[in-house]
């Protein structure tokens, strides 16, 4: 059979030989990897993975546009038979591009839909239609987005994807647009005092939000559940720019605004030393991007910082505190509508590369507050980010290290495989074994308490340099998630950049998973 696997171009020698090796450890383990060969994914962890399962979920992302540009019933035939999709993730709130609108600017159109940028017409909202009597306790009341005139996704779609047995989830994204009225009541104040375009998460109104907009949702919807975002890292994380997708800003680490305050005094931590901590971070990254060494090293200078101010690491921790206070009430909201409806969240790609990031994120913690977990397991886009994200720390805290040498490092404290090195990352993409490693790690990290759906990349935008999207990396990267024992897959970011041929190879992967399941 084909190897449907990355072509041998981006694959190392070492991955080939480890393959080979495979194959000869006797007549089981060669059909195995004859039937679903994979870069650097044992038959072994295969075979493990064989076991019945109960709600799997093939999933996919789709915004609105989609719909009104292409159709519901055509839309519905195509990511069912052409994706084997049973389950839809309808973008339902957003003003974030990321899930909503049409291919961003600068970025090649696929092969089905317009061929027009929405950049002009794009303002984001809700896509559904809001109803007053749940939002009298908060400023945010008029989300509505505009552009798409009176279409309402989930009235538009339920009906027709109920008809064919497909399952709908309203996917709801932590993303606002200044000019949205209220939002500048409820916006983060960063550590020089300036308002932010985030909304604050102790912010009672913000709370309320929350759950007013779940509550409408589940009880006028027909919905299975609620897919819940929020891609916010803490303060120190921006101070830092320990991410992938962001600029270096020490200036802009939020919140200390006096709802932020406030919390923090019920606990304990001192705001003005939390403030003057996070005065001295934004000194020390200005100072490391200029090159000016402290004498005992970037990385002593700023553990011992840590250890001067401990406030900084409570001042973080009071964000995620606030994050999953947010998360917590989402999930009681939904079930005071309906026990049987189901509440996921994604789960950020930082996650995946960042060891910092990862000690805050407990999947068993999660597990409590939540059905599934789309845990990001993107490896196209994924080289090209893990690439930014090592050369951002490699710019503060590591800058004492050789940028190749911290990748290793990293690679180690994170248990990725036999990846392309630091200068080949960004156009050789992450492997399938990634997306392997990284469902194994959330199916143990939850112990069992919730379903993980890994989040695949078909067509998320790289730089023109960076790799893209094909269907042999669709299908190795879809069918790597059964293999590791997911309980369904969720396509993503949206359906309007993906290419159907790649949709093909996700379709052709997933019937072949779920035959590993029986």
């Amino acid at each position: 059979m084909k190897d449907n696997g990355p072509s041998t171009e981006t694959t190392s020698t070492g991955e080939q030989n480890s393959r080979r090796a495979f194959i000869k450890n006797g007549a089981t383990l060669t059909a195995l990897a004859a039937a679903a060969p994979l870069v650097g994914i044992s038959p072994l962890g295969a075979l493990a993975a064989r076991q019945p399962s109960d709600n799997m979920m093939h999933g996919i992302q789709i915004g609105a546009v989609s719909f009104v540009d292409e159709g519901v019933e055509k839309v519905l035939d195509i990511v069912q038979k052409r994706g084997a999709i049973n389950t839809l993730f309808l973008t339902t709130f957003t003003h974030g591009r990321g899930l909503a609108g049409r291919q961003i600017p600068g970025q090649p159109f696929p092969d089905h839909g317009p061929k027009e940028s929405d950049e002009k017409t794009f303002h984001g909202g809700n896509y559904a239609i809001p109803h007053a009597e749940y939002y009298k306790n908060t400023v945010l009341k008029e989300t509505r987005a505009p552009e798409l005139g009176n279409f309402d996704v989930l009235a538009a779609v339920l009906p027709a994807a109920k008809k064919r047995g497909m399952k709908v989830f309203a996917s709801v994204e932590d993303q606002w647009r200044t000019g949205v009225p209220g939002v500048k009541e409820c916006t983060e104040v960063d550590v020089m005092g300036r308002r932010t375009n985030t909304l604050c998460l102790f912010h009672p109104d913000v709370q309320t939000f929350w759950t007013a907009l779940v509550t409408d949702i589940c009880k006028s919807y027909d919905v299975d559940g609620i897919l819940f975002f929020n891609e916010r890292n803490g303060p120190l994380l921006n101070a830092l720019g320990a991410s992938h997708f962001q600029t270096i800003d020490s200036t802009r680490s939020t919140c200390f605004c006096e709802h932020h305050q406030r919390a923090a005094k019920e606990r304990g931590i001192n705001f003005e030393r939390a403030k003057q901590g996070y005065l001295k971070v934004d000194k020390f990254v200005q100072a490391s991007l200029k090159g000016e060494r402290p004498s005992d090293g970037y990385y002593v200078e700023f553990n011992r910082l840590l250890l001067e101010y401990p406030e900084i690491i409570a001042w973080d921790q009071l964000f995620d505190l606030g994050k999953h206070q947010v998360l917590e009430q989402v999930y009681a909201a939904v079930k005071a509508v309906n026990k049987n409806l189901q509440v996921g969240f994604h789960v950020e790609h930082v996650n995946s590369f960042n060891p910092f990031y990862r000690a805050t994120r407990s999947y068993e913690d999660l597990a409590k507050k939540a059905d599934f977990l789309k845990v990001v397991a993107y490896n196209i886009c994924g080289g090209e980010r893990y690439a930014n994200f090592i050369r951002n720390i490699g710019s503060t805290i590591f800058r004492d290290v050789p940028g190749e040498e911290l990748m290793r490092f990293n690679n180690h404290l994170l248990n990725y495989g036999n990846e392309a090195p630091l200068d080949q990352l960004s156009t050789a993409g992450l492997s399938p074994d990634y997306v392997f490693r990284e469902t194994q790690r959330a199916l143990a990290g939850v112990k069992g308490k919730c379903l993980i759906l890994p989040g695949i990349d078909i067509g998320i935008p790289t730089k023109a340099t960076s790799r893209k999207s094909s269907p042999p990396d669709t299908y190795a990267a879809t069918l790597a998630a059964y293999k590791a024992g997911a309980h369904g897959v969720i396509l993503s970011r949206k359906y309007s950049e993906m290419n159907l041929v790649d949709l093909d190879a996700a379709g052709r992967a997933i019937r072949e998973g779920v035959k590993l399941k029986t």
